[in-house]
């Protein structure tokens, strides 16, 4: 999709498409996809290394759960973590967790680690989505917090992100932006694609 050149337009354009793919996953079969998403990713997913480290997230409302997949990672030496919210308009930060591990609501609300568990730079980020396309982008939020991270991931070193939803999340085009980052994967319940 050519973004709009007008910025109100291109807000407007995306409030609709979140309005829209919210309706669309809260109407998915969440039963079993967790399971399905870890299977799927652990069969298609290639080039992540040996003790590679991941970070997930804690899944909130209706998002596919990345904790099977978290699990089946950990369980094959990779070290996982969770992201921290710092401020509105900073990139996340990310802090090992494991499955099992105690998590408490962050700044937003959403569960993170312990604030005494050591931060780390994912070799692989497990990114939660609204909608995704074939061009390799995301829909998210709004907030930008994914977006400022992987700005930030990559100018560090090299980094993989893939956006993690249901197949039925998928949409023609997503509208973006200059600022919108660009996946390397999408990981579904049904199937991966690597851009």
């Amino acid at each position: 999709m050519t973004p709009p050149n007008d910025p109100d337009t291109l807000r407007e354009a995306k409030k609709a498409a979140r309005a829209a793919a919210r309706a669309v996953r809260a109407a998915l079969p969440s039963a079993g996809a967790g399971e399905a998403l870890a299977a799927c990713f652990l069969a298609e997913f290639g080039g992540l290394s040996a003790g590679a480290t991941v970070a997930g997230y804690w899944p909130i409302g209706d998002e596919l759960d990345v904790r099977p997949l978290l699990g089946a990672l950990a369980a094959r030496g990779h070290a996982c973590a969770l992201p921290v919210v710092v401020r509105k308009g900073e990139p996340l930060l990310f802090r090992r967790w494991a499955p099992g591990d105690a998590v408490a609501p962050g700044a937003l609300g959403i569960p993170e680690p312990d604030a005494a568990a050591p931060e780390v730079r994912p070799d692989l980020l497990l990114v939660p989505l609204l909608a995704f396309d074939r061009a390799g982008y995301r829909l998210g939020y709004g907030g930008g917090f994914y977006d400022r991270t992987l700005e930030r991931l990559h100018r560090g070193g090299p980094a993989t992100a893939a956006g993690v939803g249901y197949a039925g999340q998928e949409v023609a085009a997503v509208p973006r932006d200059a600022y919108d980052q660009p996946l390397d994967w999408i990981v579904t319940e049904r199937y991966a694609l690597k851009f």
